[in-house]
């Protein structure tokens, strides 16, 4: 009988450590999942503004919901008469295109190439129009030697 009063009076002077060890055990437990939850919800957050700040600066890039002329080029630019060339263009936000001189079918459109043949150097004008009075224009000059 002195055994087993032995073991329980140190049981009993135990007991105490080890519940508040196992409660520290399990804070500190709880600390690291609260702790990397906080910084996965972080991280998220900032991978969410990086991704808006992106996406305005595509629409910005695109003319922010304004008429914008893209692109307006020709290749090549030197051409001997008789030779072709590729007029290429590009608009957003546009509800019509129109180029100076005329060239055929021609569209709305973020990237169109068409083919030219001038037969001496011509200045090429590009007019978007949104369709609400507001326009943009650009020229460029294919040279014929």
């Amino acid at each position: 009988m002195p055994y087993q009063q032995e073991e329980h009076s140190v049981l009993r002077k135990l007991l105490p450590y080890t519940t508040a060890a196992l409660i520290v055990a399990m804070l500190y437990v709880g600390w690291i999942f609260f702790s990397r939850w906080q910084l996965e919800r972080e991280t998220q957050r900032r991978a969410e503004e990086k991704k808006q700040e992106e996406a305005r600066r595509v629409v910005e890039a695109f003319g922010g919901g304004n008429v914008k002329i893209l692109a307006f080029n020709a290749t090549p630019g030197y051409l001997h008469p008789g030779e072709k060339a590729t007029l290429c263009y590009g608009v957003s936000n546009a509800k019509a295109v129109k180029i100076d001189p005329d060239v055929k079918d021609i569209w709305p459109s973020m990237n169109r190439c068409v083919e030219i043949a001038p037969k001496k150097d011509t200045v090429y004008t590009i007019t978007a129009d949104d369709g609400n009075g507001h326009t943009q224009t650009a020229s460029m000059t294919v040279k014929v030697q």
